[in-house]
């Protein structure tokens, strides 16, 4: 399964992607605006964004793509690794059929 997680902290960007390897995940980690965004976000199963450290062009950009896609989003206000171990918690739990999900806690979103 693959996942991108956009935004984040530079000096982290490894630990997210060996903490997504740990679950089973290929990460990829798109940290700022580029013209390349659009093909680099690809057709992941998930994608993580940490809204406190991405810009809205960034953050629209990611988030048309994934609607084009049906791609769940999971946002997430903090970039700790205890907050990118939360969001792969929930990447985990939801089958992705949000729209039918009777979990009440489900944050993740198909926009």
């Amino acid at each position: 399964m693959s996942l991108v997680v956009v935004g984040g902290n530079e000096r982290m960007k490894r630990d997210y992607i060996q903490l997504a390897k740990n679950r089973g995940y290929k990460a990829k980690v798109v940290l700022n605006m580029s013209s390349r965004v659009k093909r680099s976000i690809g057709s992941p199963d998930a994608i993580v964004i940490f809204t406190s450290t991405v810009s809205h062009k960034l953050m629209a950009s990611v988030e048309t793509q994934a609607k084009k896609q049906d791609i769940p989003i999971i946002r997430n206000k903090n970039n700790s690794k205890f907050a990118f171990e939360q969001s792969l918690d929930l990447v985990d739990e939801c089958t992705g059929a949000c729209r039918v999900c009777k979990n009440k806690e489900c944050i993740m979103k198909h926009q």
